[in-house]
């Protein structure tokens, strides 16, 4: 299973890349390490072999998506990746090959379609480290300018902790490392309008991180 926040980066990438081509199909043999590169990590070595190997994980991974189409929750079993050329080196210091093509499976592609969300290359650069930071950042993208204007939405951290509590037994314990990654987000995303008490989150409509025509990044 694909674990930690590379994983992430490489879905973002393979996402960003779909839509700005308009197709399934991914060139990754030079565009990830461009990619790793612009986020400042490390292209050669143990980081790059790291990338490579969730890469694999990632398009072993069967995944579930739900999504609210015309006011009906949608849920898609499906696979991110549904096929990829990918060469391991026989020994540890050969050097480590990108498959050449990427092809995402067709329900994952028209999901991008239709609810790809643009993200702040900066942001992400400045979240990579952290997985948890990176998943709220990317869902306060997609949620927060779909709130209704003057109607703010509230969520209970017991709903938080469901979504993103994975590994934290207690809710407290969850919930002031979640509110330490908020902070650490909301910095990356300024003009995200939210607030937190002992109760839950409240969100408020907010722009997006970026204006759609000017997206860099995309994930649905």
């Amino acid at each position: 299973m694909p674990f930690g926040e590379k994983p992430r980066l490489v879905l973002i990438h393979l996402a960003t890349e779909a839509v700005r081509t308009g197709s399934p199909v991914v060139d990754v043999e030079d565009s990830m390490t461009a990619f790793a590169r612009s986020l400042g990590l490390e292209t050669n070595g143990q980081q790059l072999r790291s990338l490579k190997d969730q890469l694999a994980r990632l398009a072993a991974a069967t995944v579930r998506m739900g999504v609210v189409e015309e006011g009906r929750a949608v849920q898609v079993n499906t696979q991110f990746v549904s096929a990829f050329d990918l060469w391991f080196p026989k020994q540890a210091d050969q050097r480590v090959l990108w498959p050449s093509t990427v092809r995402l499976s067709e329900e994952y592609y028209q999901s991008l379609g239709q609810h790809a969300v643009p993200l702040d290359h900066r942001a992400v650069a400045a979240l990579a480290s952290s997985s948890m930071a990176l998943d709220v950042y990317v869902w306060l993208a997609q949620r927060l300018h779909r709130v209704p204007p003057g109607k703010p939405q509230f969520i209970a951290w017991t709903v938080m902790h469901e979504q993103f509590g994975q590994g934290f037994a207690r809710i407290r314990d969850f919930r002031r490392r979640f509110l330490q990654t908020l902070h650490q987000v909301t910095s990356a995303y300024p003009n995200a309008r939210l607030s937190a008490d002992d109760r839950g989150l409240t969100l408020s409509n907010s722009p997006p991180p970026v204006a759609p025509k000017q997206a860099s990044l995309a994930l649905s």
